[in-house]
């Protein structure tokens, strides 16, 4: 645990996982030096649209399924006011979203982030993407000015939601960050930095070939198939998650500089993390606790 509370940035790779490549050498580079694993996600309901699992996908993200289930509509009208913001639940924490969608924004918005446009990050009104720039803007809302930590900050933790073929984009802003927060500076150990992938909308072909669970030719002898116990990512304290679907879960590295494990993941690959990664698989709910908890804004990650 770090010796002053840490500051997030969470890279969001919505729909991403499958467009990763070898020449992705940043992303590769991060999931090399950090703790890499799967967070698992619940079943998309039925004629589910584009927009709809965007925002249903962040909000299990940050443990927020019950604020869309009620900004859904499906409770009644009225209960809005139970929704409880990110920072009612986290001892405080600030934080913002930076998007251009406009289903998540309005999600954001409901469950207290401050919501932030990409093109105000690096200044710029036209489509290209200075990674650099927004690489500095990004770290200069959680406090770190060129090379130094100051001593408050905008925010605690800010998300990155980038979605669409902009895999080269996520690869180039990753390396920018790193290359602002090498080992031995003012950042690295203050800057916990997350790149979590989904898969986006999935097919019945997904199933077998994303799967989560061990299969007998992974080691499984059949005979002993009932006596394997229940994996803790389908359950919820001691009661069984009813809804839990073994195949293409996010993709999630992890790093900050003398704080987090290195485990033996080379690559950031479905195969690489099923075989070598040091969290496995967690559910999607529980992120946004491990994060807090690196922030001192939750006594415990995972309670």
């Amino acid at each position: 645990m770090a010796g002053k509370p840490s500051r997030a940035l969470v890279l969001y790779g919505d729909g991403l996982a499958r467009s990763v490549h070898p020449s992705n050498t940043h992303i590769h580079s991060l999931a090399s030096i950090g703790n890499c694993g799967f967070l698992s996600l619940p079943h998309a309901p039925p004629a589910e649209t584009e927009n709809e699992r965007t925002v249903r996908e962040f909000a299990h993200l940050l443990d927020a399924s019950e604020a869309y289930t009620l900004a859904s509509g499906l409770k009644a009208k009225g209960s809005e006011n139970e929704i409880s913001t990110l920072s009612e639940r986290f001892m405080g924490l600030k934080a913002a979203l930076v998007t251009d969608n406009s289903s998540l924004t309005s999600f954001g918005k409901m469950i207290g982030l401050d919501v932030l446009q990409l093109n105000e990050i690096h200044r710029k009104s036209d489509d290209s993407f200075p990674s650099d720039a927004t690489a500095t803007g990004l770290l200069r809302l959680l406090g770190f000015e060129g090379e130094k930590c100051l001593d408050v900050s905008l925010y605690d933790s800010v998300f990155l939601h980038i979605s669409g073929d902009n895999v080269g984009m996520v690869d180039s802003l990753i390396g920018s960050v790193m290359r602002m927060a090498q080992p031995g500076s003012e950042i690295a150990p203050r800057l916990h930095l997350s790149l979590v992938l989904s898969y986006g909308s999935v097919t019945h072909k997904d199933v077998s070939v994303f799967n989560v669970k061990k299969t007998p030719e992974e080691g499984i002898n059949p005979a002993f198939q009932g006596l394997v116990p229940r994996q803790s990512y389908t359950m919820r304290g001691e009661k069984t998650r009813g809804d839990v679907r073994d195949y293409c879960p996010m993709l999630v590295a992890q790093w900050q500089d003398a704080v987090t494990r290195k485990d033996l993941v080379e690559t950031l690959s479905f195969e690489a993390l099923k075989k070598l990664s040091g969290n496995l698989v967690i559910p999607a709910d529980r992120f946004i606790h491990e994060v807090a908890f690196k922030l001192w804004k939750a006594p415990k990650y995972g309670a």
